[in-house]
């Protein structure tokens, strides 16, 4: 589930929803400029802020659904909508880049005329947009992954009308058209480094990997520590959503302590919240009489 930093997610939606708005006409105005002007680069930035558009709605969707509370179809919740949100989101400005990388090396064989004034009044406004909805997103984006995503799409663009306002006065002063596919390329490039930078990080989570802030070693020594207990085995972290680490494990107790179980279970789940943030675990117990042979540390093995 979304975690706004102090802002209510009502007013969190209303934000997403004016910069989708903002992000639309920009788009329009910017394919319709760039097709006068000829300009590969405004063609790619409008591209760009289509995907953010796109990459807006899915989010402001996936916050929706993320409050909704577990139910019989899906018991786990729906907060982890927001990480595939995130995925889309990411995977989009990857192909978004890729393409631009192509079409940008066509345009530098051949460089069309592309009429200056244009791009850098279009830029301008695209600059102002995309620095608008950066901001509207930027304290929301510290809690949220799928938010953070929309954030690094709206900057990307940010410094891309930038990198289109520059080539653009170059073309008008000096008839540079080759700095339009240059620039393209750029931009590109740069989207590709954010996408590959972040997707790692929503994959991982994606995969059930273990909660990247948490040192599972220290977590699995300090129930071993709880006194009564002999050997943790068959352990699995990881991420119900974005903030909520988990754990399912088998604990071994000393057949001497057996009676003490409701108590040690209590001091484990005390521990694990107070000292590791983890509020949500499933624990089974084995006495040390009749506990798995040769089991693995981690999995079920």
């Amino acid at each position: 589930m979304s975690h706004d930093h102090g802002i209510d997610p009502e007013q969190g939606d209303k934000r997403v929803g004016v910069a989708i708005v903002a992000n639309l006409i920009l788009t329009v105005a910017q394919v319709i400029g760039g097709i006068l002007a000829g300009s590969l680069a405004l063609i790619a930035d409008a591209l760009h802020n289509f995907s953010d558009v796109a990459s807006l709605v899915i989010a402001f969707g996936a916050r929706k659904i993320a409050r909704r509370p577990a139910d019989v179809r899906m018991t786990f919740g729906y907060g982890r909508v927001e990480i595939v949100a995130a995925l889309i989101n990411y995977t989009t400005l990857i192909v978004i880049g890729l393409y631009l990388i192509y079409e940008g090396g066509m345009r530098f064989i051949d460089p069309p005329e592309v009429k200056g004034w244009v791009v850098v009044i279009l830029g301008s406004v695209a600059l102002a947009v995309d620095a608008l909805t950066a901001l509207l997103t930027y304290s929301m984006q510290k809690g949220s992954v799928n938010i953070r995503a929309l954030f690094l799409h709206n900057l990307s663009d940010a410094l891309a009308s930038v990198a289109v306002i520059v080539g653009g006065s170059l073309i008008l002063l000096f008839d540079m058209r080759w700095v339009d596919p240059l620039i393209t390329i750029l931009i590109a490039a740069y989207i590709l480094y954010l996408a590959f930078t972040e997707i790692g990080g929503v994959i991982h989570t994606l995969m059930l990997g273990s909660p990247p802030e948490i040192d599972t070693d220290s977590v699995i020594n300090s129930v071993i520590d709880v006194d009564g207990v002999t050997e943790v085995h068959h352990v699995h972290f990881w991420q119900m959503g974005e903030h909520e680490a988990a754990l399912d494990t088998h604990v071994v107790i000393d057949i001497q302590r057996w009676d003490d179980l409701e108590e040690i279970k209590l001091a484990i789940k005390t521990r694990l919240e107070n000292e590791f943030g983890i509020r949500h675990s499933t624990l089974e117990f084995e006495r040390s009489d009749r506990m798995h042979q040769d089991a693995e540390k981690y999995g079920h093995g």
